[in-house]
């Protein structure tokens, strides 16, 4: 016998621009979709966020397309001009980037006039990396476009939902990495999303 239209075992709840690609209006709050066979996937964590991630990297990819080394590289000069990690060692350590890897990208936010390898005058043996005024003024930009294309990527969500969902994708980043929340949030889910 089969299973009512309306009965939990039919209904799949559904968080995704794939929404819209489906043909189901959103209108704030939990969307249930009915389907009349299989599990689609949509109550598994690992497939909504990976449906999640790339939608993201689609619509944040395009603007990072001219920041060089693209994410890593926007990361970098987010977390030279708001973080605290003063050597480019402690940086890597702290976006969990390679510490080969990282001379690169700096060596490229260098070249692009974004960021400058400077003496620490607290420890002459240490360099430091500096934003420049162009660094801090691109990346002031960029975080609004990079904003605006979070938004698009969530937009199937309700505004207050995109933020409870920021919210909610923060403590857990911040929970696995054991960093405070109130540091930085953003490096959190960075740290989380990115591959291992």
């Amino acid at each position: 016998m089969a299973a009512p239209q309306n009965s939990a075992a039919m209904q799949t709840v559904c968080l995704t621009d794939d929404l819209r690609k489906h043909g189901f209006g959103y209108h704030g709050g939990v969307v249930k979709a009915t389907t009349s066979g299989g599990r689609l996937g949509h109550e598994e964590l690992g497939w909504t966020l990976g449906v999640l991630l790339r939608h993201y990297q689609d619509e944040v990819g395009q603007v990072l397309a001219d920041v060089p080394q693209g994410h890593r590289g926007f990361q970098v000069l987010a977390s030279v001009v708001h973080g605290d990690q003063r050597s480019q060692l402690a940086l890597a350590g702290h976006l969990g980037i390679d510490r080969t890897v990282m001379t690169y990208v700096v060596d490229d936010l260098v070249t692009a006039g974004l960021v400058e390898r400077q003496v620490d005058p607290d420890d002459r043996r240490q360099r430091r990396l500096v934003a420049t005024t162009t660094g801090r003024d691109r990346l002031a930009q960029l975080e609004r476009d990079v904003r605006a294309a979070e938004d698009r990527a969530l937009s199937s969500l309700a505004g207050p939902d995109r933020a409870t969902l920021r919210h909610l994708l923060a403590a857990a980043a911040c929970a696995i990495r054991q960093i405070d929340p109130v540091s930085d949030p953003c490096d959190a889910v960075e740290q989380a999303l990115r591959p291992r």
